[in-house]
């Protein structure tokens, strides 16, 4: 199959299983004949990885602001140096979190304007946005029963109170409310085959278009 650029984003809580679902979709695209690119934010570059330590790991207080802009300094350099140039290859990126996690976790999470956040972030990524975003919801209860079971120890946002994470959450089905055509909202409560089947058949829609 000849490649087509297309940009395509996994949102949701922590322990929603956007990782699980980026990797099959990936694997799935590549048996196809296209060309992948798999990534995230924070952490898609060199620079990125040490915005990442910051930002997530870093012990003590990071004011509101000064993390939206941390984030926002990954973002810039992510989408100019290695998301851009991919899908100008043509070539399909399949990105772990964009610029709707920094609305929902410094917007709603941080108790921020996410307006403000979200043209923080459009203006980091010159207007760049997905073709597609993958939403996969989840109560944040279970988010965190799934992330007991599989870790010790938790970064700077999944330490976050449970009423941090429940507006994050309502903060993610306000964006895919506003944009129902760039998003496909998923239970992550399905199984991750049935997930990833109605994943499937959104981006090969995408593709024949």
């Amino acid at each position: 199959m000849t490649s087509t650029g297309l940009f395509i984003t996994l949102e949701g809580g922590d322990g929603s299983g956007k990782s699980t679902q980026a990797e099959l979709l990936s694997t799935w695209l590549t048996d196809a004949g296209h060309t992948v690119v798999r990534t995230r934010e924070p952490g898609g570059t060199e620079l990125g990885v040490e915005l990442r330590e910051i930002v997530l790991h870093r012990r003590g207080h990071i004011a509101p602001r000064a993390e939206a802009l941390i984030y926002a300094a990954d973002r810039a350099h992510h989408i100019a140096t290695k998301v851009r140039p991919a899908i100008e290859r043509g070539e399909i990126v399949i990105q772990d979190r964009y610029l709707d996690s920094s609305v929902a976790y410094q917007g709603a999470g941080r108790v921020l304007d996410p307006v403000e956040i979200r043209n923080l972030s459009l203006w980091a990524a010159e207007g760049f946005m997905p073709d597609l975003t993958i939403l996969l919801d989840l109560d944040e209860s279970i988010g965190r029963e799934r992330l007991d079971e599989a870790r010790t120890k938790y970064d700077r946002l999944e330490a976050e109170a449970h009423d941090f994470h429940a507006r994050v959450r309502a903060g993610y089905l306000a964006l895919a409310e506003a944009e129902p055509d760039r998003f496909l909202v998923l239970s992550a409560t399905g199984s991750i085959e049935s997930i990833a089947a109605q994943v499937r058949a959104r981006v090969e829609a995408l593709l024949a278009a």
